[in-house]
């Protein structure tokens, strides 16, 4: 056998042999830190999840901003700017009826006449939207709309 065929053979043969030896120094199943371990979710509030759902609907994430709507909803259920939030978002999305029932309850919720130019716009999207879909009918429960 030729001498420079002998030394590939016996390094190739150590390199397996290497390799089966640190395979078996390793564990099968490495325990491993769950992702929730560490982390607790805390709410920011609804103003702050309608200020970062803003921001979203800026840059065009229209999933992002409708979670972040969505969430101010639920934390707050009378809180009008996470309604005109979910307007806008649903118009976005082409969800018309969904838009226009959001537009609504902004309207409904709406705590004073500071809000007076945001409530114009609204009800400017609901005149148009009813023009498109119809008159809206109220939803049965005040739960934020889906």
């Amino acid at each position: 056998m030729h001498p420079l065929r002998k030394t590939w053979l016996a390094v190739a043969l150590g390199v397996v042999v290497a390799a089966s030896a640190a395979r078996a120094q390793v564990p099968e199943n490495i325990p491993r830190a769950s992702v929730d371990d560490d982390w607790d979710y805390t709410n920011p509030g609804p103003a702050k999840c309608v200020e970062i759902g803003n921001f979203y609907l800026h840059k065009g994430n229209l999933k992002g901003a409708l979670s972040r709507f969505e969430e101010a909803a639920k934390t707050n259920s009378h809180y009008a700017p996470a309604y005109l939030g979910l307007g806008k978002v649903y118009e976005k999305m082409g969800q018309k009826e969904k838009a226009l029932e959001s537009y609504q309850r902004y309207l409904d919720e709406l705590p004073s006449a500071k809000d007076a130019e945001e409530a114009r716009a609204a009800q400017r999207a609901v005149a148009r939207l009813e023009k498109e879909v119809g008159p809206h009918k109220p939803p049965a429960s005040t739960s934020p709309p889906r």
